[in-house]
């Protein structure tokens, strides 16, 4: 699977810039999974590759969060399947879907305004519960 991955069009991520390696995976599997390395463990460097723009760049950073890795890689992980083929087609799917989601930047929100309503049901509410807790002072005994 020494091929490039091709996001949607827009983008081709060369197979180069995609490192993998393949571990012992948790979970269940009978036998094999103490002796065969299915788990894929996929790293992308998006920080040096020249097929994201900054902007994508900076918007899959602030996806991405924690798989991030020391040196500043993405960092997928798949063990769901029981071959290593399988798993790193999902890894590479995984990838795909992270960098689809970076492509489109965020629609832009406008700002609004609340309405004459809505305040007022804000403050009549804030008025009832206040009435509501003025009424559990201390009971005179008169």
């Amino acid at each position: 699977m020494a091929e490039d991955l091709e996001i949607d069009g827009r983008v081709l991520i060369p197979a180069a810039e995609l490192v993998w390696t393949a571990v012992r995976a948790q979970g269940p599997g009978g036998q094999n999974v103490n002796k065969l390395a299915t788990k894929i463990d996929l790293r992308f460097d998006f920080e040096a590759t020249s097929a994201l723009t900054p902007a994508m760049k900076s918007r899959l950073r602030a996806l991405v969060g924690a798989r991030l890795d020391a040196q500043g890689c993405l960092v997928v992980v798949a063990q769901e399947a029981r071959t290593q083929a399988g798993n790193l087609a999902k890894a590479r799917e995984k990838l795909a879907d992270l960098v689809r989601r970076a492509l489109d930047p965020p629609k832009a929100r406008y700002k609004t305004r609340p309405t004459k309503a809505s305040k007022r049901r804000r403050l009549e509410g804030k008025r009832a519960t206040s009435e509501k807790k003025a009424g559990r002072g201390r009971v005179s005994g008169d």
